[in-house]
């Protein structure tokens, strides 16, 4: 299928292209290619370079059959880029006060970002014996895993009232809740999903194990209610084999977003902060910006090794 310009500024590619594109040039152009910095394009005198290419190329995705032509364009995009940078910097857009907070912004998280990837690019991987360690220490998560399939009420939490909620104190099954909204004119949506143990915030999971099926509970998630209950619960153990490699990445992630921590920390401590004309955050809500971008990876980990299917 063949990609359009349009398609091409919107992803990014496969960074081993460039390897080819520059063994090409060197290969056609000599002496040349080496006295210009392997540039690939000129627009009114501004070079574009083989560096700026790959640094395109390493935010990639595009499939090997694709990846000549993907190149190619690419390049297109790269030199109008600077023809629309070219006319923007001779009507001093660069110089807006809006644009340059921008900049500053942008270079200011860069920097940040690349002082902490650098600490942290040294954790130690855990090792196989740890991997098995948790494991064997969260059964309920791998080798005792449930699964849990469920049929549901989507309620509007406005609509969870106190004569709702003793209707459902007093129902034995959703579809007298059902036949009584009905009657009164309650908007609800049915609903059938399944939940493992490791899909569930930890406190969730226990009491559902220890749940009889066929027993009401709500769930209440912001502006929606959810009235729930259990219709099979099945065994889905996990062997270690399998759930290995993603508890490894778990706790690389853990360790991540621990050190990380403890490093926005120490900064904090070292620096001389102080707050003028306003009152001080509370609890320091944005200080740790920096150490939450090195530790996107960690995820959702409050919620234990929650994905593992």
């Amino acid at each position: 299928m063949k990609m359009k310009r349009t398609d091409l500024q919107q992803r990014v590619l496969s960074a081993g292209v460039i390897l080819l594109t520059v063994a090409g040039l060197a290969a056609c152009g000599g002496d040349k290619a080496k006295k210009t910095g392997q540039a690939l394009a000129s627009v009114n005198g501004q070079e574009i370079t083989a560096l700026q290419l790959n640094e395109e190329l390493q935010r990639a995705g595009v499939p090997a059959a694709q990846q000549e032509a993907a190149s190619k364009q690419l390049l297109e995009a790269l030199i109008d880029r600077q023809v629309v940078e070219n006319v923007a910097v001779k009507e001093k857009i660069d110089r807006d006060p809006k644009v340059m907070q921008a900049i500053e912004r942008a270079k200011a998280l860069i920097i940040s970002q690349a002082y902490m990837q650098k600490k942290l690019s040294t954790i130690a991987r855990p090792t196989k014996a740890e991997v098995e360690e948790y494991f064997n220490q969260h059964p309920e998560l791998f080798s005792n895993r449930k699964q849990f399939d469920m049929r549901q009420l989507l309620i509007a939490s406005k609509d969870m009232n106190d004569a709702l909620k003793q209707v459902i104190d007093k129902s034995k099954s959703l579809e007298e809740v059902a036949a009584w909204m009905d009657s009164n004119k309650v908007g609800f949506a049915r609903g059938q999903v399944s939940r493992t143990s490791t899909d569930l915030a930890p406190e969730l999971g226990a009491k559902l194990q220890g749940m009889p099926k066929g027993q009401l509970f709500i769930i209440n998630e912001g502006e929606r209610s959810m009235l729930m209950t259990i219709v099979d619960v099945k065994d889905v153990p996990l062997t270690l084999a399998v759930a290995g490699p993603q508890i490894e990445q778990y706790l690389v992630n853990t360790r991540t977003k621990d050190a990380a921590k403890q490093e926005m920390d120490r900064l904090r401590a070292a620096a001389k902060i102080e707050y003028l004309n306003q009152a001080a955050p509370a609890a320091a809500a944005a200080a740790s910006g920096a150490a939450s971008a090195a530790s996107a990876g960690a995820g959702a980990t409050e919620r234990g090794v929650a994905g593992l299917k």
